[in-house]
């Protein structure tokens, strides 16, 4: 026997805890049992392990702390990646209906492009791709499209209602599972358009807030004297009290931190029998770094539990078990113009397609899409890191951007890894108690 490759410790208030990011197990353990487990680094250390603390030995054996001599841990992880990410049972279509968009945050990385919208001919192909998919793939069981862009309900009518019901029907005839999400400001949605919504499979709207009230309408705003922030809270609870479920992420700065428990409160108007339908993600704005803010997301995060809804820290990596979409071959963002892509957290500008949809409905994929499938595990500094199974160096879009130079997404910064470790496992304590060893 020994120690896994992947574990990890950090300090939590008198107590340690101990990670195993190939298990995704916890252990909180008192300092004296992580340095029993630190000594353990021969095999002959850890069989006097067992002898001393057989107690302690078995927890570590069952949740991957201490793995079998042969083992190859890391090949393992390779595995798991190339069976995820070549799944054939699935099917992920992100489809970009416009470029435009109602606000224009400043964070937004998208370039607006206010005349861009699909095209009935590309609307067409869209549904001839969704038929070559079927007829191409026999072992598909679920085929499920995710709206974006832009803006997309700026063209629900003309574009997304026509996909979801084409999709909905056809892939019926293929008896094939069809399911549809939403990534939209929601300042658009209606009475009427919810009702649409309801013949539809939607699994999630991924609706976003800037704050509480004043700060949101600062970023978010109709014009200077109107803002968002009271309709897409409306809508929000509309939504779910419909039955939908809605991630209300929560974009945050340092600056807008404060007074972010009036969201809960506003929130309010969601009857509790509907308030499992909201799951609070708190995500900081990506070009802000500020790794000091931990203490007050955490407190945060409770507030929102005790008002009765599911929260946690957003971004919080499984990039293995739960790689980007982007990562899988199965996938295609198909933007308004018929340009295709993978990653949808860049700009969509030509220079960057991977592909282009065919009038019969086919991708021809250029030299990057193979670039991109095969650009895992290449990343040296990944390989010797105890939290590969859970990072492995971000997404392939990451991967592509180092240009093949050694990178990590932490910056090689122990501190912000075990900070990465110790969110997981707050997330952890917010859903299920865990076994104290």
């Amino acid at each position: 026997m020994k120690l896994s490759h992947f574990n990890n410790a950090v300090g939590y208030k008198d107590k340690v805890v101990l990670y195993n990011s190939r298990s995704n197990k916890f252990l909180l353990v008192e300092p004296m049992l992580q340095a029993l487990m630190e000594a353990g680094k021969t095999s002959s250390n850890i069989e006097e392990l067992a002898n001393y603390h057989p107690k302690f030995y078995k927890a570590l054996q069952t949740k991957g702390f201490i793995v079998e001599e042969t083992l190859d841990e890391i090949q393992e992880v390779k595995d798991w990646s190339a069976k995820i990410d070549g799944n054939e049972n699935t099917y992920h279509l992100v489809i970009n209906p416009t470029m435009n968009c109602n606000f224009k945050c400043w964070y937004c990385y998208e370039s607006h492009i206010k005349d861009s919208k699909m095209t009935e001919s590309t609307l067409d192909n869209l549904k001839k791709h969704i038929v070559a998919v079927l007829q191409n793939k026999p072992g598909l069981k679920y085929f499920h499209v995710d709206w974006f862009g832009g803006e997309p309900l700026l063209f629900f009518d003309k574009v997304i209602d026509p996909i979801l019901e084409y999709g909905t029907k056809i892939c019926q005839e293929y008896g094939v599972a069809f399911s549809t999400s939403f990534t939209t400001n929601a300042f658009l949605i209606n009475p009427a358009m919810i009702e649409r919504f309801k013949l539809y499979k939607i699994t999630d709207f991924q609706i976003t807030l800037d704050g509480n009230r004043e700060t949101h309408n600062k970023v978010r705003f109709v014009n200077a004297k109107r803002g968002s922030y009271d309709e897409i809270v409306a809508n929000v609870a509309a939504l779910c009290t419909a039955g939908f479920h809605v991630t209300q992420r929560i974009n945050y700065t340092k600056d807008t931190l404060n007074n972010l428990e009036s969201i809960a409160d506003d929130l309010q108007k969601v009857p509790r029998e509907f308030r499992h339908n909201i799951s609070i993600s708190l995500h900081k704005v990506w070009q802000v770094e500020d790794d000091t803010l931990n203490d007050r997301v955490t407190e945060l995060i409770q507030y929102f539990i005790s008002a009765g809804f599911y929260a946690a820290y957003g971004g919080t990596p499984d990039n293995v078990r739960h790689s980007c979409y982007a990562d899988k071959r199965n996938h295609a963002t198909i933007n308004y113009n018929g340009e295709v892509y993978k990653c949808t957290a860049r700009n969509f500008s030509s220079e960057t397609r991977e592909g282009l949809l065919n009038d019969d409905g086919s991708i021809t994929w250029n030299e990057k899409f193979e670039k991109r499938m095969n650009i895992k595990f290449k990343n040296k500094p990944c390989l010797s890191c105890p939290i590969m199974p859970i990072c492995n160096g971000g997404c392939s879009q990451v991967a592509l951007e180092s240009n093949g130079e050694d990178y990590c997404v932490y910056d090689f910064k122990d501190h912000l890894k075990k900070e990465v470790v110790l969110n997981k496992f707050l997330e952890t304590l917010n859903t299920r108690a865990l076994k104290i060893a």
